[in-house]
């Protein structure tokens, strides 16, 4: 069933390469006008050059996430030019090192921590108005399965994923009442740079394309998908509840 996102706005962070820039373009396909941002320009730029190429249309934001004063005035810029989001795929993050808890050096923790948990945050309180004015307001969040196995010498990254899911969750039942619906998404094994940081040596043909995990996102920010508060695992194919007992 094709997805139809004609006049919606969908903001997509890490969308210069790998998953943000498939699903920057999947959207895009799909009739979405796209506000991609990522620090490297000349991914932009190609990103663009592939939408224009399926007669879709982006707005480039060049920036780094740990610019926090700028996300802050993302948003603002969003609400002037349209007054609305109707899409948000936090996608950006860092792996840091693969390193003993103890070894791993404090910049390097405090990036990981920054990009993937700081940031996010930063990034939901500057946008959550624009999602409330949409008709039909989607947020997907980029979690990892390390957010539960917690397998040694990967602790900051896990620990950032943990982090995101608990924001993605807390939100959703903030905004439960509301038209909102919010989704932390586990793609799986997925080829791309990131990927090869942390598994030196595998073989990038046995993983998925990040292409496939964009179309697999696409129907979670359909405004029929109903759902909030869980998590997708593309692995299995299905909706995972992660809530805490009453």
């Amino acid at each position: 069933m094709s997805i139809d996102l004609k006049g919606r706005i969908g903001l997509v962070t890490g969308a210069s390469r790998g998953i943000g820039y498939f699903t920057a373009l999947e959207l895009a396909k799909a009739g979405a006008h796209v506000v991609a941002c990522a620090r490297t320009v000349g991914g932009l730029e190609e990103l663009d050059d592939a939408i224009r190429a399926e007669g879709g249309t982006a707005t480039l934001v060049p920036f780094d996430l740990a610019d926090m004063a700028a996300i802050d005035k993302l948003g603002g810029s969003i609400f002037e030019r349209w007054g609305k989001l109707d899409i948000l795929v936090a996608n950006a993050g860092v792996l840091g090192t693969i390193s003993p808890i103890g070894h791993v050096e404090a910049k390097v923790f405090e990036k990981v921590m920054t990009i993937n948990v700081t940031a996010t945050w930063r990034l939901i309180r500057s946008v959550e108005p624009l999602l409330l004015k949409s008709d039909a307001g989607r947020a997907v969040v980029l979690s990892s399965s390390a957010a539960h196995k917690c397998k040694p010498f990967w602790g900051p990254y896990s620990a950032s994923k943990a982090a995101v899911e608990a924001l993605a969750r807390t939100w959703a039942a903030e905004t439960q009442r509301t038209p909102l619906r919010v989704t932390a998404f586990d793609p799986g094994g997925t080829r791309t740079a990131m990927r090869a940081q942390a598994i030196p040596g595998e073989d990038p043909m046995t993983v998925q394309h990040p292409g496939d995990v964009a179309k697999a996102i696409l129907p979670l920010v359909s405004a029929d998908f109903s759902e909030t508060g869980k998590l997708y695992e593309m692995r299995k194919g299905r909706l995972l509840d992660y809530r805490l007992p009453e």
